[in-house]
């Protein structure tokens, strides 16, 4: 119009293209990934590359068309029609291959039917019995999705989605967007379908965690606390013929005071992320808390179980499918390559389960999301402990699978004076249940850490494994009450000891949904299950 535009159209131009690439990332892209990773300025300099480049195409165009001799201001007709071409394909790419979350997103598609775990034959006390357990579970469950998921994979393969099955929860992972997801959850065989995310790769590899607090010269206060070195002193019990199972960022399996007690064979460590053949954890969380469990010279409750491992975190974060990857191999192991469906061995599978971790909706869980597979796992003879978590001191904060489920013996944590942490999560849980079921030290946790050395932690994490070492204790004093959950938590509750709620605290409904049933008693339930011999 002869006019001067003046700067409102470069403000618009630059504005679209920046709005680009953000309307394209999930919540979580940029509070949590964003927020926590070392990759910040790496991946913030990609997106305001992209959108520098974006803004650039568009006013050379803008340009080029003013420029055309006798050109004039473009036509609207023209302008309408690229800015409607270019709308119907970001609509088509929004749709069909989906936002891209952490980075791209697959589905965990959850069927109707469950396997019916009912009925099980009650067998005889102890490992034997618990192995015949195992194994009548993993038929059930092998059986149940592979009768169940034949068409619908092979849907998933036709359309080249790349499906991995999944039998502890009868499920499936696949590739998919919106589209795939609407298109999934209309299927009648189909009761939901979730979103399970993957990590978005680092720029450069993260340099690995290191300890650098010095080794301990004893017991650590937290072992003596709780009294499992008056176990080892007194009644000569060390855990000997146990072994704990990890979920987690893995474990350092040179570690001075893990390396002998790693059980060894090639069905007693599995890496979904990185398929890894070796024990390695990159992070130090699972180091630590399997340190915690049965780590020697001081660390650990039982220093004599061993141990196998799994790792479901990298950087601190999981997915649905992930953590049922290392609940899967924790129920039946199977060598490298092997295949979960064919391969697994119930009969190698750990005693007891240490699990300080949580899925939360960011990573895509729902409040059921593992409760098949921890049910499962009980029905096994398979003792579940799991963190409380890290979200108090709010009330009903014990939220993230799998800590409210019933069948898992879910742990808060207290401090040198038995006094509960204010980070600790609070109950009760879903449906008025109260959680945590007890407390162990969590509070300045001296244990091991990749690279050899040590280093102090707080958390629910911490106090996890010293539960999950008790159980060890118990278990290698009476091995009749290996896979006897019920005789198991009935011990723990009866010699659980005081533990105390700071001044002014709020107490939730009950001291219960704070502390549950109080601190565990190593020596104790120790002695307890000495006294316990077979059920009746």
């Amino acid at each position: 119009a002869g006019r001067p535009a003046g700067a409102a159209p470069v403000r618009w131009l630059v504005g679209l293209a920046l709005v680009g690439p953000l309307a394209f990332a999930d919540p979580e892209e940029l509070t949590v990934l964003l927020a926590t990773a070392r990759d910040v300025p790496f991946w913030v300099a990609v997106g305001t590359g992209a959108a520098f480049a974006v803004a650039v195409l568009l006013a050379v165009g803008y340009g080029v068309l003013l420029a055309r001799p006798g050109a004039g201001a473009p036509r609207r007709r023209l302008a309408g029609a690229t800015a409607a071409v270019l709308l119907a394909a970001v609509a088509v790419v929004y749709v069909v291959p989906g936002r891209p979350g952490l980075h791209g997103e697959r589905l965990l598609v959850v069927l109707r039917e469950q396997a019916d775990l009912t009925g099980l034959p009650a067998g005889a006390p102890g490992r034997a019995g618990r192995d015949a357990r195992g194994a009548e579970v993993y038929r059930r469950l092998v059986d149940t999705a592979q009768r169940t998921q034949g068409d619908l994979r092979r849907e998933l393969t036709r359309l080249r989605l790349h499906p991995t099955p999944y039998y502890l929860v009868n499920a499936i992972e696949t590739d998919g967007g919106p589209g795939v997801r609407a298109w999934l959850s209309g299927r009648p065989e189909v009761a939901r379908v979730l979103v399970s995310q993957r990590l978005r790769p680092l720029p450069a590899a993260a340099p690995p965690a290191r300890g650098d607090a010095p080794a301990p010269t004893g017991p650590v206060w937290n072992v003596s606390l709780i009294g499992a070195d008056r176990v080892w002193t007194e009644l000569g019990i060390t855990g000997a013929g146990v072994v704990v199972g990890s979920s987690d960022s893995g474990v350092d399996g040179r570690h001075p005071a893990l390396a002998a007690g790693f059980r060894g064979g090639d069905d007693s460590w599995y890496d979904p992320w990185e398929h890894r053949r070796t024990p390695g954890d990159r992070g130090g969380h699972g180091t630590h808390t399997v340190g915690s469990a049965v780590g020697r010279d001081g660390i650990g409750v039982a220093p004599d179980a061993r141990w196998v491992g799994c790792v479901n975190l990298d950087r601190n974060l999981g997915s649905p499918a992930h953590y049922l990857d290392c609940l899967q191999f924790m129920l039946a192991p199977f060598p490298p390559g092997g295949d979960p469906f064919t391969e697994g061995r119930p009969g190698r599978a750990p005693d007891v389960l240490t699990n300080s971790w949580g899925c939360p909706p960011v990573e895509g869980c729902d409040p059921g999301a593992l409760r098949p597979a921890t049910a499962a796992l009980a029905a096994a003879g398979i003792l579940v402990v799991a963190a409380a978590g890290n979200t108090g001191p709010y009330c009903a904060s014990v939220v993230d699978p799998p800590a409210p489920y019933p069948d898992v013996l879910t742990v808060g944590a207290v401090d040198r004076s038995r006094m509960v942490t204010d980070f600790s999560s609070r109950g009760p849980a879903a449906g008025g249940a109260a959680k945590p079921d007890l407390v162990a030290p969590g509070a300045g946790v001296l244990s091991a850490f990749p690279g050899g050395g040590y280093a102090v932690l707080d958390g629910t994490s911490m106090a996890t494994p010293q539960v999950a070492g008790v159980v060890a204790l118990m278990w290698s004093a009476n091995p009749s009450l290996v896979g006897d959950l019920d005789r198991t938590r009935r011990i723990l509750r009866d010699t659980a000891g005081p533990a105390g709620v700071p001044p002014g605290t709020d107490r939730c409904g009950g001291d219960r949904n704070l502390t549950g049933v109080g601190l565990v008693d190593a020596y104790a339930a120790v002695r307890a299950a000495m006294r316990a011999g077979d059920p009746a």
